[in-house]
């Protein structure tokens, strides 16, 4: 049987702390449409020291019922998988290192997710370790990452229960936190974390998930900050292509200018831009924010035909993000090296009530992109990886 099959899956995290927002930044459980993600994640629970799974928020998710009401969106949609995920940035690296290493606490952690995912009618578990060997972690963390996944692989299997992770994007992160093959032999998707490339930190503007490099990009280490880079990297470190999803942010990295005088690409920045009226962070905005905020006027918005996305800037206030276009010829570029699909973060950020136009206009987008029978966005494909695709292709 013919395998090779483009990209079909839609894999939606959603942050449940948007509850808390304000006005029309304000997002719950009801406000997801289950109909346009394949599959969807609540994020986050935490990990306690003695391996057991911590309910980060009691009253929004069990009292309030927002796990229950999360898994219940199936009744709407039978074909959609709903999974939990552990971790975030918010949690780093400390507790995973020292449950990963410990035979008996990865035991408690397996048993202790099983049980949550029964709860609550999930369909499966999200490992999002920010991230192995790195922020606290210990370099004996890519081994017993491996040990972890296989463990919760062969319970989870018992159960025929999904079991995927989140990962570093960045081929300089990849090296220090994954033996990618394994990963790519245990999980079921591999959800890449193709943004937050660049930001505030790196002093000058930037895209927060440029498709590909821009010439400004002079240094060995620059040219790997993008799409395409990373998501060959993972392959060419052997992941499967058929369990990566690409990621795509649903929000934008912002600067304030030194200089209005120079608004480019690479441009100085004295720091973060400033925080939306919804996610309340300086140098991040959602694309409702983007959107809702451009309506008022005197914004300049740029396509950089290089990096495949654009920009915009009002005064100081400079935003490298994504648009429907761009986020198009991503989806575009996931089918055309035959992936999985590709992974949001997160469906509260986007125009989820349709005040600049289309109701979930990103999603509807991807949508539509995947749907597609062809695609023309041209993929930049390094010999070895040229190598791999073939041989993966004559397998089936």
């Amino acid at each position: 049987m013919n395998k090779y099959v483009f990209a079909d899956k839609i894999v939606c995290y959603h942050g449940s702390w948007s509850a808390y927002r304000s006005g029309n930044g304000h997002f719950t459980v009801s406000d997801i449409d289950p109909t346009l993600c394949t599959h969807l994640i609540y994020s986050f629970v935490g990990l306690n020291t003695n391996g057991t799974i911590n309910i980060l928020d009691e009253d929004l998710d069990v009292t309030n019922g927002n796990l229950a009401n999360f898994t219940a969106l199936k009744e709407q949609n039978s074909n959609l998988k709903t999974l939990v995920a552990v971790g975030g940035w918010n949690e780093g690296s400390t507790t995973y290192s020292m449950v990963a290493a410990n035979a008996s606490l990865r035991a408690t952690f397996i048993q202790s997710s099983l049980q949550l995912v029964q709860t609550y009618n999930f369909d499966g578990f999200d490992l999002d370790w920010e991230y192995p060997g790195q922020r606290g972690g210990s370099t004996s963390d890519i081994e017993n990452y491996v040990t972890l996944i296989k463990e919760f692989r062969e319970v989870f299997d018992e159960y025929g229960l999904l079991l995927t992770a989140a990962v570093a994007a960045a081929s300089s992160s990849v090296d220090l936190s994954y033996d990618v093959p394994s990963l790519s032999k245990y999980l079921d998707l591999i959800n890449v974390m193709t943004y937050d490339l660049h930001g505030s930190w790196d002093g000058v503007t930037g895209q927060n998930a440029p498709l590909y490099a821009s010439s400004i990009d002079t240094t060995a280490a620059s040219q790997l900050l993008n799409v395409d880079a990373a998501i060959q990297g993972w392959i060419e470190r052997g992941a499967d292509p058929q369990k990566i999803a690409l990621g795509l942010g649903f929000y934008g990295r912002s600067f304030t200018l030194s200089s209005t005088n120079d608004t480019s690409l690479g441009a100085p920045a004295s720091g973060a831009g400033t925080s939306g009226p919804y996610t309340l962070e300086a140098g991040f905005l959602g694309y409702n924010e983007i959107c809702e905020t451009q309506l008022e006027g005197g914004w300049t918005i740029v396509w950089d035909d290089e990096q495949k996305n654009p920009y915009t800037y009002k005064g100081d206030q400079w935003i490298g993000y994504d648009n429907v276009e761009s986020i198009i010829l991503k989806a575009e570029y996931a089918k055309s090296l035959n992936l999985s699909g590709v992974m949001v973060w997160s469906i509260e950020l986007e125009d989820f009530r349709g005040i600049c136009g289309i109701k979930n206009t990103l999603l509807n987008a991807i949508n539509s992109a995947l749907a597609s029978g062809s695609y023309a966005v041209t993929v930049k494909m390094s010999v070895p990886l040229r190598i791999f695709l073939l041989y993966i292709f004559l397998q089936f």
